[in-house]
């Protein structure tokens, strides 16, 4: 009987000793952690959350995400969090289906269609303005004939009535139009049609020999190896890419401006727009890992913003939607 009950307290420690293992092998979590403090977004210890996290959407904002992720890394999280490239019309389509995905990147704000199909499988979606992008119309570094282009050049080329560069001016080359595009998923496709093309989406894709792609690595690449090339992509791309592209200056009617700081700043570039991360009420109640994710983004997201080649927004943009999730996680 002794023996018995020694085998038995035995085999007792065994178990809780591999209970133990098993314990210290389980995935992280992420704890209880205090999202909000008063009236406002309280501050996030990345050591705390440890949950994977799934991020789809636009390659424009891509960058500024990524960045996020890395610092968000950089202090401590264990999370595996996804950043996947499919733009933006795109991860709105998976975001409300209702694929796997926590966050969507957009370039573009949400649409009615966009909303009602989340609604259909009970989303909510809740949208952060997290800072502001400026569209770049970019030439060949060996195009020395073009400096600026108006509204009305950029509606001929991108339309497909000019084929060639003589056609917008008599004194340029008689050399075809090589024209580059994000594709009909990307939110910067979205925007160019709305405010050059007068959201015809059909003229664009319809051009014989464009190039429409959701990279804009393949877009820079194919204006680079074509002094006769003309793309749009976001402004952060091309100041990565200066030595072989060139920004060109746009007249919206009052007279030629070329994307900077500055003009970006003040509003008088034309092609300028505003970058979101998205997602929906029930995951800010239900997921810690991503709540906490979107608040840390929103606190230091002007912190970073301008490495990456995009531009912060306004104290008051960012208060806003600082509170937007404080309202979403009450």
């Amino acid at each position: 009987m002794g023996h018995r009950i020694r085998s038995l307290l035995g085999l007792a420690a065994l178990l809780a000793l591999v209970a133990g293992c098993v314990q210290q092998q389980a995935p992280p979590t992420t704890p209880a952690v205090t999202l909000v403090s008063g009236d406002a977004l309280a501050p996030v210890d990345p050591a705390l959350v440890n949950a994977p996290l799934e991020i789809t959407g636009s390659s424009t904002v891509y960058p500024l995400t990524a960045r996020i992720v890395e610092e968000f890394n950089a202090e401590g999280s264990r999370s595996q969090i996804d950043v996947k490239v499919t733009g933006t019309g795109g991860g709105f389509r998976s975001f409300c289906s209702g694929d796997p995905v926590d966050i969507v990147n957009a370039s573009r704000a949400i649409n009615e269609k966009e909303v009602a199909a989340c609604r259909a499988i009970g989303r909510e979606p809740v949208g952060f303005q997290v800072g502001v992008d400026a569209l770049a119309v970019v030439v060949n570094r060996q195009n020395t004939f073009v400096e600026s282009l108006s509204f009305a050049d950029l509606l001929q080329i991108f339309s497909g009535r000019y084929r060639a560069w003589n056609e917008v001016n008599p004194a340029y080359p008689a050399e075809p139009i090589a024209i580059f595009s994000p594709g009909v998923d990307s939110g910067t496709f979205d925007f160019f049609v709305e405010r050059v093309l007068g959201g015809d989406r059909l003229l664009l894709p319809a051009i014989q020999g464009a190039v429409l792609s959701e990279d804009d690595v393949e877009l820079m690449r194919g204006i680079e190896n074509n002094p006769y090339a003309i793309g749009y992509f976001g402004y952060s791309y091309y100041m990565g890419d200066q030595e072989r592209l060139r920004a060109l200056a746009i007249d919206a009617g009052n007279g030629p401006v070329a994307p900077s700081l500055e003009t970006v700043s003040n509003g008088t570039y034309p092609l300028t727009r505003p970058l979101f991360i998205y997602t929906d009420a029930q995951t800010l109640r239900t997921n810690v890992a991503a709540a906490a994710f979107i608040s840390y983004y929103l606190q230091h997201v002007n912190e970073v913003v301008r490495d990456v080649g995009y531009f912060a927004v306004s104290d008051t943009v960012a208060s806003e939607a600082q509170q937007t999730l404080v309202a979403a996680l009450r």
